[in-house]
């Protein structure tokens, strides 16, 4: 990740307690180019790791509350100012626990009031709404019924300084441009996807 400034990171972690312990020498107050987040799935998660991520030495931070398996309100922790996007989405695995959709909307209000980015991914596979159940089996169709859902909110742009090998900053210009492909267009992830990757893929695969 050092030697590869000109490429943006993302970390995902559940054990934030022993991140500290585990930083690079030279860490300092963090390298520009990576984003690390921490999950918080339910309130008692949520309590337990984002105090630790907001006293961890990272330049970008984030919260990825997936699987939301339970109403989670981070308000006070938006309200530092360190974090810059919260991730949500519904459980998918076989006795994949309730995700209701008046949590994501809890989540969405929060994340819009301080104007931080908020993506809602997929609905899960289990998904309530309106007090109804639905069964939705397919990623594919749990991601485009969270991207109809209109949750997802931009926010604020997130900025990232990637420089190149000699440690000079990357004109806006020749920074890579993200672009969708056929398939992408009702992708609940597109908030925080780098795009299609033109691996041809989908036409292979009769999406």
């Amino acid at each position: 990740m050092r030697r590869r400034s000109d490429v943006k990171f993302f970390l995902l972690i559940k054990r934030s307690q022993r991140v500290r312990e585990c930083l690079p020498k030279g860490w300092g107050s963090g390298w520009e180019n990576v984003s690390f987040h921490v999950t918080g799935e339910n309130q008692k998660r949520a309590d337990e790791r984002i105090p630790i991520l907001l006293d961890l030495p990272f330049r970008h931070k984030g919260i990825m509350c997936a699987p939301l398996i339970g109403k989670v309100s981070i308000g006070r922790y938006l309200d530092s100012g360190q974090i810059e996007q919260v991730i949500c989405g519904g459980e998918n695995y076989d006795g994949a626990r309730p995700c209701d959709f008046e949590w994501v909307k809890n989540l969405r209000r929060e994340c819009e009031f301080c104007g931080i980015r908020f993506c809602f991914i997929e609905t899960g596979t289990n998904f309530i709404k309106d007090g109804k159940r639905y069964y939705l089996s397919k990623k594919v169709v749990q991601s485009r019924m969270a991207f109809k859902s209109g949750m997802s909110y931009v926010g604020r742009e997130i900025e990232f300084k990637l420089t190149d090998c000699l440690g000079r900053e990357i004109p806006k210009e020749e920074l890579h441009v993200v672009h969708y492909g056929k398939n992408c267009g009702e992708c609940g992830s597109r908030l925080i996807c780098n795009g299609c990757s033109d691996c041809g893929k989908c036409g292979r695969m009769g999406r």
